[in-house]
């Protein structure tokens, strides 16, 4: 039977995942703010023309909830995409750096250190990287290639 694999902790990351979760319900707040204000005005609008009964007022209403469709729409997912990509910059670059640097260790390179920005994540992984690879990247430093064969193909030597 085979072992079914359980998360025992709920949050992997707590600082990372935290934050990037406040800032979503940040988002989500004023996203919620800004329709509240927008729904007030529209019915306000709407019972000032609505002097025509219950009726008339039940017709206004399906128009208010079109206009909050599509103002939450025109609005906030441009909004949301920009948050998101904003905040997909911080691990976007990181992640772009990590494979430039491993790419470059498989091909016998010996690449500098991995440096990030002071605002972007995955920096414990920097480290790790950086320190994982540097006994290869100095036993490469000292490593003599045949001509052309710098890909890790080295010749046995007799």
């Amino acid at each position: 039977m085979a072992q079914r694999f359980r998360r025992r902790r709920k949050l992997i990351r707590p600082g990372l995942q935290l934050r990037l979760s406040a800032k979503f319900v940040g988002l989500i707040a004023l996203m919620l703010g800004l329709q509240f204000v927008l729904l007030d005005a529209l019915i306000g609008q709407t019972s000032a023309e609505g002097a025509g009964g219950s009726a008339a007022l039940s017709d206004g209403m399906w128009s208010v909830a079109v206009q909050l469709l599509g103002w939450s729409a025109v609005v906030f997912l441009p909004l949301t995409v920009l948050v998101g990509i904003i905040a997909s910059f911080r691990f976007a670059g990181p992640l772009y750096r990590f494979e430039v640097f491993l790419k470059a260790v498989a091909a016998g390179e010996q690449p500098e250190d991995i440096r990030l920005r002071s605002g972007d994540e995955l920096k414990e992984l920097a480290t790790l990287l950086n320190e994982a690879t540097r006994p290869l990247r100095e036993d490469l430093e000292h490593t003599q290639w045949p001509e052309g064969d710098r890909g890790g193909q080295r010749q046995a030597a007799a």
